[in-house]
């Protein structure tokens, strides 16, 4: 038995980070550009451009900002970086809380399987 959930931040039913997000500034950050991220995750350059500006937008604060080594090439933003921590600390909070909860429902059914 698990437990699922999916985190993500949202306002006024907009996305401002997520999974998707954070994968896209991973990337960002391994491939040194926009172009090539959106290659590694096999999606668009209009599409990834498309997230990137959304949530810079939506956050208020720029992700990226273009690099000194060329034309195309970008590197994250110290706020991109503290939002990828403070993400992934969220996500590892949530993920300990559902641990927790689920020890409780194991205990909880093993007990009730076996008064059948």
């Amino acid at each position: 038995m698990e437990i699922r959930v999916k985190v993500w931040l949202e306002e006024n039913e907009a996305v401002l980070f997520g999974d998707g997000r954070l994968k896209l500034m991973e990337a960002v950050e391994r491939a040194g550009s926009l172009a090539a991220a959106a290659k590694e995750l096999k999606m668009s350059y209009r599409a990834a451009w498309g997230r990137l500006r959304a949530s810079e937008e939506r956050l208020g604060f720029a992700l990226v900002e273009r690099s000194q080594e060329g034309r195309r090439s970008m590197r994250l933003t110290q706020a991109a970086r503290d939002m990828m921590s403070r993400y992934a600390e969220l996500k590892k909070a949530t993920q300990v809380y559902l641990d927790h909860h689920m020890a409780g429902l194991e205990q909880l059914l093993s007990s009730a399987r076996h008064k059948e």
